[in-house]
């Protein structure tokens, strides 16, 4: 029986006015080789505002994941641009490749189209693989990189190994991609430290047939091109300062894969781990979450240099003294935690 009314729909619809309300249009790029890529670009681009590109993770389409708390807010500071990954969303391709390497290639050709040439790269979750790869294979083009619990440098066998919930890929894919109300909590339970109580099953279902019905086959495959075969030793280091945020208690991806990345990247990198939240933190911690990315992605003016600069920050963040002398490849940006290569904030 055909559904008269939905939820979700509806609830999509509200996102596309908050959007354009926030002075974004959507658009839908052919780029000619059976790829089209639907993206949230501005209305006027502002040439003294830095380029900013917000890439999704699994689940819900873009407009979902980073509306309506975060877009209104980027807007005010940057040109904002929000691609849907192919297959997702208005995004598709008759091509085999199910690669972050691909889905890279094309987000880079639609920022070019754009008249795009330098930009800031934000990834969330499986949009963090995407942005390591944007900032491998495009150096010149990515000024900074924001890697948000984006377990990059794990490697086939971690599963195996007992790091996740899942034993295996296909695994992975049957937990990330819900087909049932009882699969849609199991996975709320291991995204969310509090996840949403007593959701009824006929909006759980209504999401399912909105989100996660379309495409399903060519999800499953994306997931098996990520990890088939990863190894950490195949990872390339990306050279732009980058800024690592993580859930303490994420179950998707363990922290530790967090400090494996940081690892990785030595002093080109900073670790921010935010306490008491999960995978879901852009919705648990989206204040917090939002001033990390704003003091890293916007530069501040140097404080007048003194012996000793003690930053307090309020609300939810710690208190951190730091020695004015002390700094690192992040000159010009002072962090709510302070300016250390590992900050916790709670």
């Amino acid at each position: 029986m055909t559904k008269c009314f939905s939820l979700i729909a509806s609830r999509n619809w509200c996102l596309r006015s908050s959007f354009s309300s926030s002075g974004l249009r959507s658009t839908t790029t052919d780029l000619g080789d059976g790829t089209v890529i639907h993206c949230w670009v501005p209305k006027t681009r502002k040439a003294t505002r830095p380029d900013l590109l917000l890439l999704h993770g699994f689940g819900a389409n873009a407009m979902w994941q980073w509306g309506p708390d975060i877009i209104p807010k980027f807007v005010r500071h940057f040109n904002v641009y929000v691609p849907d990954l192919v297959f997702f969303g208005d995004s598709c391709t008759t091509r085999p490749d199910r690669s972050d390497s691909f889905q890279a290639q094309c987000v880079y050709r639609v920022m070019e189209l754009n008249s795009v040439k330098n930009m800031r790269v934000v990834g969330l979750s499986y949009g963090g693989f995407v942005a390591y790869s944007l900032a491998a294979q495009f150096e010149k083009a990515v000024e900074r990189v924001v890697i948000c619990c984006a377990g990059v440098c794990f490697e086939e066998k971690d599963l195996a190994g007992g790091m996740f919930p899942a034993k295996s890929l296909d695994e992975a894919a049957d937990m990330l991609l819900p087909q049932t109300p009882e699969k849609m909590k199991e996975l709320m339970r291991v995204t969310f430290v509090k996840p949403p109580v007593k959701t009824p099953n006929c909006i759980l279902l209504d999401f399912i047939d909105e989100m996660n019905r379309e495409h399903l086959e060519e999800k499953r495959e994306l997931i098996h091109a990520l990890g088939k075969d990863r190894k950490l030793s195949q990872l390339p280091k990306i050279p732009q300062p980058t800024m690592i945020i993580w859930g303490d208690k994420d179950q998707v991806f363990p922290l530790e894969l967090g400090y494996r990345l940081k690892r990785h990247l030595g002093d080109n990198a900073d670790l921010v781990v935010l306490k008491n939240t999960g995978h879901a933190y852009i919705v648990e911690k989206a204040k917090e979450f939002y001033k990390q990315l704003k003091y890293f992605l916007l530069p501040q003016v140097p404080p007048i240099p003194s012996s000793t600069t003690t930053v307090t920050a309020t609300a939810t963040t710690a208190t951190a003294t730091t020695t004015a002398a002390t700094t690192n490849h992040h000159d010009h940006h002072q962090y709510p935690n302070g300016n250390n290569p590992v900050a916790v904030a709670t």
